[in-house]
Order: C-alpha cells, then sequence, then structure tokens
C-alpha cells in the first residue's frame, strides 16, 4: 500500500497556504472605485513605459472586451464602469481558471477510466487505482467550481453577463436564450452534472474494491454496464458543461464542436496526469508491475489526443475564420489582438511540441520524456482555458499576476494532498479483476 508521506503532505499544505495568500491578495488588491481602476490602469501602462493609460482604458473597453463590452454598452454603461468590471473579475477569473483546470484533469480520468471498464481492456487494470485516485478530486474540485459558479448568481462577480437582469432587458439575442440560460437552471444543471459524475466515481469505485474480495465475477460485470451506460451520461453532460460554464461567457457566441474541443482538452490533461502519476509512484518503488509498456500506451494516448484536439481546434478556427460572420469572428478576432503571446504559445504547446517529442516510438518509453511532454501539455492546456475564459471577463487588462500564480499554485497543492491521501488508503493492484494477469503481462 502506497504510503503518502509527511514531506508531501507539508509540501502540498505549503502550496495551499502560499496559492490562498496570493488570491487573498489578488481580491483586495481588485479596485471598488472608478477612479481606482484608472489609477490602476495608468500604474500598470506607466511600468510598462506606455504614456496613454486613460486611452487604452477606454478603446479596451470600446473594442477588444468580447461580449462583456458588447452587453454592458448596449445597456449605456460607460467605458470607465466597464473597465472597473474587467479590473474586478482579474481575481475572480484568475480563480475560476485555475479552480475548472484541475477540475477537469479528475473529469478527464474519469472518462478515461469509465472506457477502460466499459472496453473491458486488458492492458490497464494495473493502473485502476491511480485513475481511482486522481478522480478522487471530483469532489472538493466539484464543489470549489459549483461555489464559484453560485457566487456569480448572487452577483458577487461579473463574469457571466447574462446573469445581470439589466443586460438582459436591453438584449433582444440573451431573452432569446433566457429559457435555457437563467441562474437557477443553470445551477440544477450544474448539480445534475456534478452529482451524476461523482455518483458514478464512488459506485465504480466500491465495485472495483468488492471485486478484490468477491468470489466471482459480479462486481466486475456490474462495472461494466454502469460504465457504459455512464459514458453516455458523460457525453450528454459534458458537453451542456461546456456550453453552461466556458462558452456562456461569450453569450453572443457559439460553435457547435465546443463540447468536443473542451472534452479533448480535459480528455489528454486526464491522461496526462494518469501517466505523471504512474511514474512518479513507480520512481518511489511502487507499481512495481507497471512496465515501460503501459506508460507507452499511456503515451500514445498523450500523443493521439493532442492531435485529436489540434483537428478541432483547427476546425473550429477555420470554419469561423473563413465564413467571417461578424458575430462569430469576433471570437477569434478578440483573441489574437489582445491574446497573441498565450493564443499561438497554446497552439505550439499542445500541437507542435507533443508531435515532435511524442511522435518516436522509443522516446515514448523514456519516463523524463514523457514526464517532460505531460508538463508542457499541461502548461498548454491551462492557457487553452485561460484563452477561453479572460477575453471575455478581463478583455485586455490580462496579464499573469498574482492572483493567476497564487490561484495555480492553490489548487496544485489541494490537488496533490486529495489525489495522493486518496492513492493511500488501499492497496494500489487490484486482486481479482479477471484481465489482471492480462494486465501484468502486457507488452507492447
Amino acid at each position: 500500500m502506497y504510503t503518502f508521506s509527511n514531506r508531501l503532505k507539508i509540501t502540498s499544505f505549503i502550496l495551499m497556504a502560499i496559492g490562498a495568500l496570493a488570491i487573498g491578495v489578488g481580491f483586495v488588491s481588485a479596485p471598488t472605485t472608478v477612479e481606482q481602476a484608472k489609477a490602476m490602469v495608468a500604474a500598470h501602462d506607466d511600468g510598462h513605459g506606455g504614456a496613454h493609460a486613460e486611452e487604452a482604458g477606454q478603446a479596451a473597453a470600446a473594442e477588444h472586451s468580447g461580449a462583456m463590452a458588447h452587453e454592458e454598452a448596449g445597456h449605456g454603461m460607460s467605458h470607465d464602469e466597464h473597465l472597473l468590471h474587467q479590473l474586478q473579475n482579474k481575481p475572480w477569473a484568475a480563480l475560476y481558471v485555475a479552480a475548472f483546470f484541475f477540475f477537469m484533469i479528475a473529469l478527464g480520468a474519469l472518462a478515461f477510466y469509465a472506457i477502460q471498464h466499459a472496453s473491458q481492456a486488458g492492458w490497464s487494470p494495473l493502473l485502476f487505482r491511480v485513475m481511482e485516485g486522481i478522480t478522487s478530486y471530483l469532489v472538493p474540485g466539484g464543489i470549489i467550481v459549483f461555489l464559484i459558479l453560485l457566487l456569480s448568481v448572487l452577483h458577487m462577480n461579473h463574469l457571466f453577463v447574462w446573469m445581470d437582469a439589466d443586460v438582459v432587458a436591453e438584449d433582444k439575442l440573451l431573452q432569446g436564450k433566457s429559457g435555457f440560460l437563467n441562474p437557477i437552471w443553470f445551477l440544477v444543471r450544474a448539480a445534475i452534472f456534478l452529482g451524476g459524475w461523482i455518483l458514478y466515481r464512488e459506485y465504480s469505485r466500491k465495485l472495483s474494491l468488492q471485486q478484490d474480495g468477491a468470489s466471482d465475477n459480479a462486481n466486475f460485470k456490474l462495472n461494466f454496464r454502469i460504465s457504459a451506460g455512464f459514458l453516455v451520461f458523460y457525453l450528454i453532460t459534458e458537453s451542456m458543461m461546456s456550453w453552461d460554464w466556458i462558452m456562456s461567457v461569450d453569450p453572443h457566441w457559439f460553435s457547435t464542436l465546443f463540447g468536443w474541443y473542451v472534452f479533448a482538452s480535459m480528455f489528454v490533461s486526464g491522461i496526462t496526469v494518469i501517466a505523471l502519476v504512474s511514474i512518479y509512484l513507480k520512481s518511489k518503488g511502487y507499481l512495481e508491475e507497471v512496465s515501460d509498456s503501459h506508460i507507452h500506451d499511456l503515451a500514445k494516448f498523450m500523443f493521439g489526443i493532442s492531435i485529436f484536439w489540434t483537428y478541432l481546434w483547427f476546425s473550429q478556427f477555420m470554419l469561423i475564420w473563413y465564413s467571417n460572420i461578424p458575430e462569430e469572428v469576433t471570437y477569434y478576432v478578440t483573441r489574437i489582438e489582445d491574446y497573441k503571446l498565450p493564443f499561438f504559445a497554446m497552439v505550439v504547446m499542445n500541437f507542435v511540441f507533443p508531435i515532435l517529442i511524442l511522435m518516436n516510438s522509443e522516446f515514448k518509453r523514456v519516463n523524463w520524456f514523457v514526464i517532460m511532454a505531460g508538463l508542457v501539455i499541461l502548461a498548454g492546456h491551462y492557457l487553452d482555458i485561460f484563452n477561453m475564459i479572460m477575453p471575455s471577463t478581463v478583455g485586455d487588462q490580462w496579464y499573469i499576476g498574482i492572483p493567476e500564480i497564487g490561484a495555480v499554485i492553490f489548487f496544485l497543492g489541494l490537488f496533490i494532498f486529495w489525489v495522493f491521501r486518496a492513492l493511500s488508503t488501499v492497496p494500489l493492484q487490484p486482486k481479482r479483476n479477471p484481465f489482471i494477469e492480462e494486465s501484468k503481462h502486457f507488452h507492447y
């Protein structure tokens, strides 16, 4: 059984403490008045050699803020008031991006876990406990994301402009979407999504553990059936979740590929963390029967899903850019004009780098190559979520500062603590899975 070392516990607690402090600094330093907001922009621009703070702030509000600027301008909100909302959103958006990113890792791992059960894969049972440990983060991660959504409904921030009744009253398009985009139904859907995902995870893990001490394969067969059914539920709810939690920050924009696009990002992130945790445990003397072939297969999935993500990214980008419909192309114009570095860096990190590193079959068996590729992929998909949320919530007032770094550090510490605590509660190797011997002798 894996022992959760005191050193790792202390490290996770230190990360959470530093992250929480940084997040607090971000919220405390957020402006409360228009004058403070203008002064912050002026100070920031002066620090970078700029001399046109006020014009830059007004131009940002008027031209480069995406849906939020459009909605609030339509309601008659001044540029200065809009700038205030942007800067007040900054710590909230940083918190939301990091919270969703680590939550989606667990959710992507859950999908991969369910696929292994539903397909009755023979190579992966040795990794089931690792997957179950990672998916344990669904509970704290899901609660935190839900609380952020609840606070948004309670108007503690301006992340979702369609939650403002005054804005909706002035916008015919949002009025047409109000049957779906309304605060109560939004929270009800979120509760259904989270409840279904967590319920499957807990029940499937229970059956997996019961199978170890069972005299027959009844638990295994039941796990197969519920996993197959869950995947149908997952595909539907994951798509709706991506519309609700991410796409609706740009309520005038939509993409029919968006659900698949978000799925690809969370799926490859989840698989990547499964590989990283497996390599770490093996380096500490655990998972002795996990071979280079298992890591090789995980790396193949990292490579393949990175290609799948790129296909979806390019399909969405190319079709919108080529059609040049103003309501759609604005989404990318905003990101290319104001987010050049994170926008193009994301493509390099999520496509070019995995292609160069993981295309070679032998490299997939070298642990430090897989670790290097995995860390870059995870950073790239954090930027992917960053690019989805920030342009519509903070406009061109973005930069990687204390709130962004602090939020990532906090959730990294929480993720490490929760996952490795879960891994330390049960033996890391299943005993009576019908395919356990095949998994032990798996060789590619």
